[in-house]
């Protein structure tokens, strides 16, 4: 069955113009034409623009979802199972709402009305976490509970990235590193060791500019924490590499390190569903770990053993509670059968 341009526009609730502009860009090429011209679009070509639509409702801009799918064409089934996940977050949050302005209709009703101001920021605060979190996980997140000592420590470290910032220290500096594991360290804490709340909090903190206000932690800071943590671990990795693979390991590292948090939730999620390492989902998450890789270490296995090497036997790089022993040995598991087959 072929369709055209106008049909599949009808069907899909897009408009002309949309796919134009997608086959202009490359990204869903149709894959006939008639002889006068017209876009024929077969079931491949709808099944493509499922993984588009499917990307862009997870907030992916079109270059990178271009750029995943000509690299990887993940799994259909890994995309449908993220738009769920998508779906169910929603479903949640409005069913969370209405509870909420229950609870907040019957307090009016009783007569017991709290300060405005203070009314006002809670809910703000609460409303925002709400977006990104179920009840469950605020239950065992550290940093929605904190308390004056924490904040007060949170402070202290914001305090000393701006400080660091305003005197010029480069990221490279020992100073501005000792920060960032400390920062690590701390945020591992707030985040319960659960990879997933730390790519939740990620998300809201990159898509809410009140979390940014609320937290105190401005993108500057940010950005500068993240740097001084890869200036860290780049000069580790510097000891096993030789200058050429360094070289091409510090243009690109920094960069991709902020993926991490998802990856690692993702499989920590796989694995809490005792799913096989076999597992299609899995396996589409060991490709992407493995291009991770390829993208800032390169395609020699050489180069990837000496990478190896350093993780297995340098302590700081062992640090990080977010990717446990378990995870490591399931991601192994997944790619062992990836590269067998």
């Amino acid at each position: 069955m072929l369709l055209r341009v106008g049909e599949l526009a009808k069907r899909t609730g897009l408009t002309v113009r949309t796919l134009h502009h997608y086959d202009e860009i490359g990204l869903l090429v149709p894959s006939m034409r008639s002889d006068a011209g017209y876009r024929l679009y077969r079931c491949q070509d709808v099944a493509r623009l499922h993984h588009i639509q499917a990307l862009r409702s997870l907030g992916m801009s079109l270059a990178d979802i271009g750029t995943l799918l000509d690299r990887s064409s993940p799994s259909l089934a890994v995309v449908i199972e993220r738009q769920i996940q998508l779906l169910e977050r929603k479903i949640a949050d409005q069913t969370q709402l209405r509870d909420r302005l229950v609870a907040l209709h019957r307090q009016f009703e009783n007569g017991d009305e709290p300060e405005m101001d203070d009314w006002l920021k809670t809910l703000e605060m609460m409303t925002m976490y709400d977006r990104y979190f179920t009840p469950q996980e605020l239950d065992r997140l550290p940093l929605y509970q904190a308390d004056d000592a924490r904040q007060a420590e949170w402070r202290a470290l914001i305090g000393e990235a701006e400080e660091l910032i305003r005197r010029d220290v480069p990221a490279a500096d020992t100073a501005a590193q000792e920060l960032a594991q400390r920062w690590m360290a701390t945020l591992e804490r707030d985040t319960a060791g659960d990879p997933t709340l730390l790519d939740k909090l990620n998300a809201m903190y990159a898509n809410e500019p009140e979390a940014q206000a609320q937290l105190g932690i401005s993108k500057r800071v940010s950005e500068y924490v993240i740097q001084a943590l890869a200036e860290h671990k780049l000069a580790i990795y510097r000891r096993y590499l030789s200058p050429d693979e360094f070289a091409h390991m510090r243009r690109h590292y920094p960069q991709r390190m902020q993926e991490w948090p998802s990856l690692m939730a993702r499989l920590r999620q796989q694995l809490e569903r005792n799913a096989s390492p076999e597992d299609p989902a899995v396996q589409a998450l060991a490709q992407q770990w493995l291009d991770m890789l390829h993208s800032f270490a390169g395609n020699d296995p050489a180069t990837h053993g000496k990478i190896q090497q350093a993780n297995e036997q340098e302590p700081e790089l062992q640090a990080s509670v977010w990717m446990t022993e378990p995870m490591k040995e399931f991601l192994g598991k997944a790619i062992a059968h990836l590269t067998e087959r």
